[in-house]
């Protein structure tokens, strides 16, 4: 059993369910064997104690019975005897053997009997048998008759009982327990399998579903059913194919956006430069034209370069490492409005910055930052103000442009969305998308409203501090997370 228990175990390609009811089946099939084992052995021992302790108490009463008769022994004969079913003998302290007169077999006395006849201490109880080999029960005690003279013999009184009867029931007893323990393993098996069966179904729906997703690329959630661990297993799977499914599509819509955006600047790319071929063959340009193509030329460059750099950038991880040194996000905002300023050399920045000190990557912050500028100087009209204002945990950037649509807002931060107001004006389509990507990767926020002037405001949220830290100090937000630990030298 044990070797076939290991053997089904040790086996990695059999089904779980078939391990499970073996192991099943092994486990009740152990507690059956021990339970049926020590019943055995405990009603073997009571029913041979119960038959000592009568055999004894017989003994008793015919040594009283034959004492001073004992070579009649006191009237008893095979034929008496067998009616109590006992046989009787005597063994003298010189081995001289005496038995009831009849017909009939004798008992065959050990040792042990031939010493309590010379000694008189003590008794015994064993399994013995009769000279036919019959088996018998036989207990001796201590015998000595009344009527002896100073040169009698003393003697040891045997008493046994055959074991027919009583093995007769403990084999019947014993196969009984066999019997009934072979079935109940049979029946825990079954039982067992079908619970393996029937606990192993959400594991099986996964296991069809990851099939079904290999072979088809179908993304389909499973059915729910209960509420045990096996439930939250496949709740946590419908997730994950859910995520997945999510993912694929972002990154189906991002290949074709990002082909449809591509196709533009390639085409006319192409064309300039079919034209540049053209004219060194022919000389069909008229003069100037030349020139005035390979800026057009160089200015899809810039368009094709800054476009690439924001694919690449909105493919990057979403998360954020931690910097391990405090930032000052007006110093942030103060890189992005020089850098603004140099692309509106006409325009007002009406700028109040306080300090917010949080954790975060200064590149990439300062990158959005530049992002919401360059979308404010973009659409601002000759000598428009842009205002930004850095207050407590929120950064407002606002314009005097033509605003933002109720039509657009919801849509401003999708990849590759261009309001009718800005398809004519140059840009990819993906700045206030990186904006977006980059402030939740940072654990803030933002959104895109209209400004008190008309215009397109933006405001950013990112937990962090006004208070400078010291240095064994640690931010945190006005929740009291910890966005920064003590620093500890």
């Amino acid at each position: 059993m044990i070797r076939w228990l290991r053997s089904v175990l040790s086996v990695s390609n059999r089904p779980l369910h078939d391990r499970l009811t073996a192991l099943i089946s092994a486990a009740v099939a152990g507690a059956v064997a021990i339970t049926g084992v020590a019943a055995y052995i405990i009603t073997t021992v009571a029913v041979y104690n119960q038959l000592d302790g009568e055999l004894f108490d017989i003994a008793a009463v015919t040594a009283n019975w034959i004492r001073g008769d004992t070579e009649s022994m006191g009237g008893l004969n095979n034929d008496a005897l067998a009616t109590a079913n006992v046989t009787m003998m005597l063994v003298s302290s010189d081995n001289t053997e005496v038995y009831p007169p009849g017909p009939g077999s004798h008992l065959v006395p050990s040792a042990a009997e031939r010493a309590i006849a010379r000694t008189q201490v003590g008794s015994v109880a064993r399994t013995g048998v009769d000279t036919a080999g019959n088996p018998y029960r036989i207990v001796a005690i201590p015998f000595a008759d009344d009527n002896r003279e100073a040169s009698d013999r003393y003697y040891a009184l045997l008493l046994g009982r055959p074991l027919g009867p009583t093995d007769q029931i403990l084999r019947i007893l014993a196969f009984s327990l066999l019997t009934f323990g072979l079935l109940a393993v049979l029946v825990a098996g079954a039982i067992g399998w079908v619970i393996a069966r029937s606990g192993l179904e959400p594991i099986q729906r996964l296991t069809d579903a990851v099939i079904r997703v290999t072979e088809t690329d179908e993304l389909e959630p499973i059915e729910l059913g209960g509420m045990d661990e096996l439930t939250d297993l496949t709740r946590s799977f419908n997730t994950m194919m859910a995520t997945l499914d999510s993912s694929r599509d972002r990154q189906r819509r991002l290949i074709a956006d990002a082909g449809h955006e591509l196709r533009t600047p390639l085409t006319s790319l192409r064309t300039n430069v079919e034209l540049l071929i053209a004219d060194d063959r022919q000389g069909m340009l008229p003069p100037g034209a030349r020139g005035e193509i390979l800026r057009d030329i160089a200015a899809q460059l810039g368009e094709f370069t800054q476009l690439i750099g924001d694919l690449v950038h909105l493919s990057r991880e979403d998360r954020v490492e931690p910097h391990p040194e405090p930032i000052d996000l007006r110093d942030v905002v103060n890189s992005a409005l020089t850098r603004a300023r140099r692309r509106g050399p006409g325009l007002v920045f009406d700028v109040e910055l306080e300090s917010l000190y949080l954790v975060g990557e200064p590149d990439s912050l300062e990158r959005a930052i530049t992002n919401l500028l360059d979308n404010a100087v973009k659409f601002s009209p000759p000598g428009g103000t842009v205002t930004v204002r850095l207050a407590n945990d929120r950064l407002r950037i606002s314009d005097e442009g033509p605003g933002i649509a109720e039509s657009d807002l919801p849509h401003v931060f999708d990849r590759f969305y261009r309001s009718d107001k800005a398809r004519t004006t140059p840009g990819s389509g993906l700045g206030l998308s990186i904006v977006a990507q980059t402030i939740k990767a940072h654990g803030g926020w933002v959104k895109a409203g209209r400004a008190a002037t008309g215009g397109a405001e933006f405001t950013i949220r990112l937990p962090g501090s006004t208070t400078p830290p010291e240095e064994d100090a640690e931010i945190t937000d006005g929740e009291g997370t910890v966005l920064l630990p003590r620093i500890t030298g």
